[in-house]
């Protein structure tokens, strides 16, 4: 069975930090693209940032520039989102999303792009709150 699972979500003061975890299983993640969306009350799913299987090919929202990390962790299966100096714009529930790209083909604003993935995880929820 192919699937997502996120972690790592949960209750943090404005300036915290936290980091998110996606594991997959039934599909070897160094062959997919993987991207990291969020969806707040009330609004889109957008998309935060996003890592191809092309060497040094990622792309990320100005919003997060310079706070946010993408990883991954080839020998674990898992893509990680290390989130600094949070704040309360950035709550929302937080989806790690794949595609399988060999062909090193996804990059770019594709990264990011919620309609390039067809793998999802069920969510994690990230609430930045005083």
């Amino acid at each position: 069975q192919v699937q997502l699972v996120e972690s790592g979500g949960g209750l943090v003061h404005p300036g915290g930090s936290l980091r998110l975890a996606c594991v997959g299983s039934g599909l070897p993640l160094e062959d997919y693209s993987v991207g990291w969306f969020r969806q707040a009350p009330g609004k889109e799913r957008e998309g935060v940032m996003g890592m191809g299987t092309r060497v040094g090919s990622h792309y990320h929202i100005g919003d997060v520039w310079g706070r946010f990390t993408m990883s991954r962790d080839n020998a674990k299966n898992t893509a990680f989102l290390e989130m600094n100096n949070l704040k309360p714009e950035d709550t929302g529930v937080y989806y790690c999303a794949a595609r399988r790209d060999p062909w090193k083909s996804v990059v770019g604003t594709e990264l990011v792009d919620p309609s390039v993935y067809d793998i999802w995880g069920q969510g994690t929820l990230v609430t930045v709150s005083p």
